[in-house]
């Protein structure tokens, strides 16, 4: 019986160079997710040509005030693009917790990849910038 085992690669977005092939490195398994969830999360809507769908508007949410409803309208949101974009990814839990005074807000996302059991933690530091 043969075992599936899934590899999951995307191009490693610093654009550093495979030392062998010259080409543009890879990222494979955790490291590809876990990227493609931060640039998901990252990218506003309508920031991509021709693919305004793909997007979170969580830059906005960023401007609202500071209250405990801005963590639950994170957690949504976040949870909402994962769920629509990422395919590979079973969302375990979401935290958001809002730090008014340092005008930050810390995310942390905890899910597996398919087919695997063991949970991944994804940690970010949100904060607006003009």
């Amino acid at each position: 019986m043969a075992i599936n085992t899934r590899i999951f690669s995307d191009l490693d977005f610093n654009f550093t160079l495979n030392p062998v092939t010259h080409d543009v490195a890879r990222r494979y398994d955790e490291d590809a997710v876990k990227n493609s969830l931060k640039n998901l999360i990252l990218t506003a809507n309508y920031e991509r040509p021709f693919h305004s769908e793909i997007g979170s508007p969580i830059r906005r949410l960023l401007f609202e005030p500071a209250t405990p409803l801005l963590g639950a309208m994170l957690k949504r949101t976040i949870s909402d693009v994962i769920n629509t974009f990422e395919p590979r990814v079973n969302i375990i839990d979401i935290n958001a917790v809002v730090n008014p005074d340092e005008t930050s807000v810390d995310i942390v996302i905890e899910f597996t990849i398919l087919n695997t059991t063991a949970p991944i933690k994804l940690e970010l530091t949100l904060e607006r910038t003009r």
